[in-house]
């Protein structure tokens, strides 16, 4: 396969996968567009391997493989190896991201417990940092200090999606609130599989989002420090993905009867703002 086929696939993965963040690749350059896609499409695939029925490590252990030797520039049958080599190379991405985010998913194939928050956050990291500080190579960025604040965002990603997902995490049997949380709230497990809004949980939910809210807060230096053409792009990711937190807030932590996310017309809107100028920082 070439590497524009490749570019191909990986376009056509991230238009029919990335609910949120193929808005924000729109408002890149072409190539840019098209590196954002190549890493998503690895990326989804990556958490397909965990979250599919009947996952397996034998699968993600040949989806390593395959890493290795493309980085190596040698691919296996996969269409995205092309392209996913052309961008790593063409904008200098580590290439421990990678494994970092394959570790994470591979962590997923057990039911998933945290005794601490640190604990979490080292599970974030892998998963969504690493994402974080994948993408901002591609948006480019001239100071090392970008990077753990691309940490603190890709935090800030994964505790909402991880307060939007709750219900869908419990079947799947994950929770991902730390057990010193349910404690501390007085939230057992079964409340959360059985989908029980007492008012234990909702304080829960509000003390998450508070979390969720401060990295947001944290993270905020970020637009400033990554190159100029690309910060309508990240704003236009951090206004979808905060103004979800929003709407999980608004709902009242309302995450079992529907699963909360933003409108076609929200994100459109959100998109023009960020073409206009993106005025202000996210809500």
């Amino acid at each position: 396969m070439t590497v524009e086929d490749s570019y191909r696939y990986c376009i056509g993965v991230a238009r029919s996968r990335a609910k949120n963040f193929y808005y924000s690749f729109i408002l890149l350059s072409e190539q840019q567009r098209k590196a954002m896609c190549a890493i998503y499409a690895f990326m989804r695939y990556c958490d397909d391997l965990s979250d599919e029925p009947g996952a397996t490590r034998a699968a993600i252990d040949r989806w390593r493989a395959e890493l290795e030797e493309a980085l190596q520039g040698r691919f296996g049958e996969h269409p995205v190896w092309p392209a996913f080599h052309h961008t790593v190379r063409r904008f200098g991405i580590p290439h421990d991201y990678f494994r970092e985010m394959i570790d994470g998913v591979t962590s997923d194939l057990e039911p998933r417990r945290f005794e601490t928050f640190d604990e979490l956050y080292r599970y974030c990291y892998q998963v969504a940092s690493v994402v974080g500080m994948t993408i901002i190579h591609v948006f480019g960025f001239d100071t090392r200090s970008a990077l753990p604040l691309a940490e603190k965002c890709g935090i800030a990603f994964q505790l909402t999606n991880i307060l939007r997902d709750v219900r869908e995490d419990a079947e799947r049997g994950r929770i991902y609130f730390p057990i010193e949380d349910l404690r501390r709230f007085g939230v057992s497990e079964d409340d959360l599989c059985a989908g029980h809004r007492t008012p234990e949980f909702l304080k829960l939910m509000r003390f998450e989002a508070g979390r969720a809210r401060a990295h947001y807060t944290e993270s905020a230096p970020l637009l400033d420090l990554i190159h100029p053409r690309s910060r309508s792009s990240l704003w236009a990711l951090i206004a979808i993905y905060s103004r979800l937190l929003e709407r999980i807030e608004a709902a009242n932590y309302d995450v079992f009867t529907r699963r909360v996310r933003l409108t076609l017309f929200e994100k459109s809107w959100i998109v023009l703002r960020a073409m206009l100028g993106s005025p202000g920082a996210p809500a």
